[in-house]
This record gives C-alpha cells, structure tokens and sequence, in this order.
C-alpha cells in the first residue's frame, strides 16, 4: 500500500491546465468577442468561426480576419485533512511537518495552491465570403493554455511521505525499538508543474441555402501537448534522538535488518521493503504529444428579429505518445500511465451548442445559449490494481462521472454610436463531478462567470476589441475516504483580452 500510494503521488500529475471557459478539456473563449459577451453562439460575426460557423456566411461578401490575444491568471487551491498531518511548520517549534505517531494527533486542514499563468493565448479567424459561400478558418487554443505549479506540492504527495512515517511508527512500537529511534514524525519537500496545450486548427465551408438559412461542415485537427513533473525529495525522519530530522535513506539503514528480519512473517514488514527504493525521493518527467481529427456540422436560421443557430462537434479521439522517464511496466496503477513509448487516451469531449440571438431595436442584440458536453462518452486512460497485484488499462475514467457538462449563456450588446458596441453577457457551468472522479491532482469544480467589453470600429474596415472575463469558482468537498482523508478544491480566474478585426 505504501508503495502504490507513493507512485500514485509522485506520478499521478496528469493535470489538464484547462483554463478558461468551456468544459472539463475544451476552451471556448477563442474570440474576444467571447469575453464580452460569452453568448454568441446566435450572433454572427467573424468569431463565428468556432462559435457560430454556419452564421458567417451572412457577413459580407469579402474577406474578413480577427486576431486575438488573451491573458490568463488562475489559481488552483486545495483545503486537504489527512490524519498523518502534523501542525503548521510556523507552528512547530521543531519545523517538521506531520504524522505524530505516539502523540494525540488527528490531522491538520493544510492548504496547498498551484498558481497557473497563460500571458499569451492567441486566435485567429478568418473567412472568405463569394456569393452563397463562406469559406472559413480558425486556429486556438481549444484545450489547456498555460502552466500550473504547485510550489509546496500536493496532499497526496505529503501524505504519501505521512504514510511511510506512520508505517515505520508501526512497525518501531511493533518491533519494540528504544523510544529514542522511533519514528514520530517526517519533513520532506515536494512539486509540481503541469503545461498542457490544445493547438486546434479548423477549416471548413458554409452555404446560403435560402436567403435566410445556412448550413456549414468542417474538420478541426487537434495537436496536444503536454510536460509534467513531480518530485519529492529531501525527505526526513524525526525521533527523539533526531528532533530536527535525519535523512530518511539513513533512518532506514538503521532500520533495515530488523525490516528484513520481520519480512519473513510480516506483510506490513514486506511492504516497508518496498519503499527503500525511496530513499533519494522521487523525480519524474512525462512528456506527451499526440493528435486528433473531429467533424464539425452546424447551421443557422433567421427568422425576423430572430437568428437562432446550432452546432455540434464530435468527439476528438486523441492519443498521447509518452515520452518518459518511467521505462519499464509497472504492477502499479500510476506508472503505466507514462510509461515510456506507450500511448493514453485523452479525448476531446463532443458537444452540442444552441444559440439565439434577438433584436428588439437595431441598435441592440440579446443572446442566449446552451452547451452540453459529452464527456461521459469521451475516453481517458487510468490503470487499476486487482487483488492478484496486477495493473490493468481502462480508457472509460469518465464514466465515474455522474453527468456531462451543461453550460447556461446569457448576454446583451448595444451599438452605442456607429463607432463604439458595449456588451456584457454570464455563463453558468456545471460539470458532473463524483469523489471517484476528483482528485487534488485534476480537477474542476462549478462556477458562473461573467465577461464585459467594448468594440471600436477604427475605419469602416477596422475595429478594435477589448474585454475582461472572470470566473467565480464554487467549492468542492469530498467526504472522508477510507484513509480519513477529506479535500476541498475551489479555483480562482481572470482573463483580459484585446483584437482586431479586419474586413478586405
């Protein structure tokens, strides 16, 4: 177990840095026009390009572009419980960190924040209108977006450390070991960084079927990639001979004939074997790539004041290479994972997107929308141990889901003067999170967001957009498993964007 737990800490540091709005993998802020408004899945516009591709062949006869740059900050925190937590190091006159062993201690709430930056997210769209067709073109950022770093590691990591304590605690007071060099405590130091980026690059046509209907298909290639470390390293034993800390490959030399001597009848003893190869820590770098192709279909109709539109995108079948230190296959869930030259699962979820869009007065437009994700039927890679000790593969991890994710859009624009558009617009998301599913190493958790900007028409050929985007992240709290450990995850972000448009 203590084994299993270490290898699930140190290399279970898949995280999707998917940012910014959209569902578990897919970014849908791909225009600034999003972020001032995220309900455009009705409207038309050159960002229609991923939002509303069939409605672009009502713009005008030409060539139109939009690019874009947006800037993310996000944070990541995690509230974890964990019995073989010991106090604040601030708090601890003898600075280590946790498992107290013979002491009345049951854990202390510890938290852990990954700080996750993305400074330059660019898009591009593009389309060429001739008579009743739109040829189209749209390159983003569709999944990921930036990098994430946990500075002080995770829970897991630290309990997985906690557990090898508690576990030589055990086997001292079981062993009968002088008091003085039995284990009551550890220290360790651990991190992690996850980057992750989904390059989509789509191209597709639209058609005028009727003077006031459009039909559109098209094919996005996705290009993923992903580098992950982890590590854990400097990790120590404290007794009460050693109060500030001895080297754990030492404390374990100390230890070792009574470890192999117990092994013969002890499976615990057996199982403190294991760890010696721990003794230097741990240090791991993944790398993975891969690349995938989904249909896209969409169509859009006006009716009066009315422009009412639907989208669907099928699944993206994505497998990432792995490219790893991890070189051999492991009777451990997590190593297979990255195991070197092997592929995992990673699919892009399908999704099916309504929009309307009305317009009361000339100069005002109200938008709805509603998308709902398919992540259910996405597949993802996990590997799970059976009693006989024997890792097996499965690529169906998202259906411990309870649910796909449904996202709620709502927002307004009003051409102030002929020159200057204000709007401002909401998304709800809400994903289909369970406690089999979330863990402190990926997650997401329901939020509402809200966008606001401005669009300045330059020249009748130029305009320039700027918007800023926020999300207000709800809090996730698992119940306590098994172990006596118990998480709670909330995240916080922000996004600031500028464009231009331009029409030939």
């Amino acid at each position: 177990m203590i084994k299993k737990i270490v290898f699930a800490a140190a290399l279970g540091c898949a995280a999707f840095i998917n940012g910014f709005a959209g569902g578990i993998l897919t970014n849908t802020n791909q225009n600034v026009a999003f972020l001032r408004n995220p309900a455009r899945d009705g409207a038309i516009g050159i960002d229609g390009t991923y939002s509303n591709p069939a409605g672009v062949a009502f713009l005008d006869e030409g060539t139109h572009l939009s690019i874009n740059w947006q800037a993310a900050w996000q944070t990541r925190t995690i509230e974890t419980t964990n019995p073989v937590f010991g106090p604040i190091p601030d708090d601890n006159d003898k600075g280590y960190k946790g498992y107290l062993g013979n002491k009345d201690f049951n854990g202390q709430p510890q938290t852990y924040e990954g700080k996750a930056s993305a400074p330059f997210i660019p898009s591009v769209q593009a389309a060429y209108n001739k008579d009743r067709w739109s040829f189209q073109f749209n390159f983003s950022v569709t999944g990921g977006g930036g990098k994430c770093e946990f500075a002080n590691g995770l829970g897991s990591f630290e309990g997985a450390v906690g557990q090898i304590a508690a576990g030589l605690n055990q086997f001292g007071v079981a062993a009968g070991l002088p008091n003085a060099v039995i284990c009551n405590g550890y220290d360790c130091n651990s991190y992690m960084q996850g980057k992750q980026y989904y390059f989509g690059f789509t191209m597709g046509a639209a058609y005028k079927v009727t003077d006031n209907f459009s039909v559109y298909g098209g094919i996005r290639v996705l290009y993923g990639s992903a580098t992950y470390k982890a590590k854990i390293d400097n990790i120590k034993v404290i007794t009460a001979a050693t109060p500030e800390g001895m080297d754990f490959g030492q404390y374990y030399d100390q230890l070792k004939p009574y470890i192999d001597a117990a092994a013969q009848v002890s499976p615990a003893a057996r199982k403190l074997q294991a760890v010696e190869s721990y003794r230097e820590g741990v240090n791991l770098q993944s790398d993975q790539s891969g690349v995938g192709f989904a249909p896209i279909l969409g169509a859009d109709l006006k009716l009066g004041k009315f422009n009412l539109a639907v989208k669907y995108e099928f699944r993206t079948k994505m497998n990432m290479e792995n490219k790893s230190t991890v070189k051999e296959a492991h009777a451990i869930d997590a190593v297979n994972v990255y195991r070197d030259g092997t592929s995992i699962r990673e699919d892009q979820p399908s999704l099916l997107a309504f929009g309307v869009q009305y317009s009361p007065i000339e100069c005002v437009r109200i938008n709805a929308g509603y998308h709902h994700f398919y992540d259910k039927a996405a597949k993802k890679t996990y590997y799970k141990m059976n009693e006989s000790g024997v890792s097996t593969r499965y690529d169906n991890k998202n259906d411990m889901l309870a649910n796909g994710t449904n996202e709620y859009l709502g927002g307004a624009e009003w051409d102030i003067t002929k020159k200057l558009t204000a709007s401002a617009g909401f998304q709800i998301t809400r994903y289909g999170n369970t406690d089999e599913y979330i863990n402190d190493i990926s997650f997401v958790v329901d939020s509402w967001s809200y966008g606001l900007g401005i669009k300045y028409q330059v020249t009748d050929k130029i305009a320039i957009n700027a918007a800023y985007f926020k999300t207000c992240y709800d809090k996730y709290t698992t119940a306590l498993d098994a172990n006596g450990v118990q998480n709670t995850f909330t995240r916080s972000n922000r996004v600031g964007a500028i464009g231009v448009d331009i029409d030939f």
